[in-house]
């Protein structure tokens, strides 16, 4: 009876700990796993926020992590908003055996967008931010895209003036009136006896 139990226990622990000892074979040799690595929303948090007439775009990355400076994009998202480009500054030349030289960035980098609203505010501001990046430890993440709306996106909008608020009213009005005064143009209104 204390055999089998033995041998029980000993079936269980086999069980249990064969998919902890497993490792994909791009990962055999690293004394790391894949709980060592950060989701990709903690490895790389990126905001946005309007600054005057430019947006800006700010990720915070976790040590021991970076992104590829030519993976990093803005595009529109919102109706009506056109994106000139993302100017970021330079980063550091980093070379990886697979992928050659690149510029990363670590810690933080802060991009300028130049835009323009055709809209005049009629829509919320959304831009979509593309990024890609690794851990130093060897895990590359795919492309991440985001939604992103930008804090401070109400001061965009352009405040109409009072003056052409009072003139769309004021002709909306006398077109109203005139097209009541063309259709009842050769009609008779009677009025009720008294």
């Amino acid at each position: 009876m204390r055999s089998a139990r033995a041998l029980i226990t000993l079936f269980a622990l086999a069980l249990v700990s064969g998919p902890v000892v497993a490792k994909p074979w791009w990962m055999r040799g690293i004394e790391s796993n894949e709980t060592d690595f950060l989701p990709p929303d903690v490895a790389f948090r990126v905001a946005a926020r309007v600054d005057g007439g430019v947006l800006r775009v700010r990720w915070v990355i976790a040590d021991g992590y970076y992104l590829y400076r030519q993976k990093m994009s803005v595009a529109a998202e919102s109706p009506d908003l056109m994106i000139l480009g993302l100017a970021l500054p330079r980063g550091t030349a980093k070379t990886d055996p697979f992928l050659g030289t690149n510029e990363v960035f670590t810690q933080q980098v802060e991009g300028t967008v130049s835009y323009r609203r055709l809209d005049f505010g009629a829509h919320p501001l959304q831009i979509k931010v593309t990024y890609q990046g690794c851990a130093e430890a060897g895990l590359c993440y795919p492309a991440i895209t985001k939604v992103v709306f930008p804090t401070g996106s109400a001061s965009l909008a352009p405040t109409p003036s009072h003056r052409w608020e009072a003139v769309a009213i004021l002709g909306g009005a006398a077109a109203f009136l005139l097209a009541g005064l063309l259709l009842r143009k050769g009609r008779n209104l009677e009025l009720p006896a008294a």
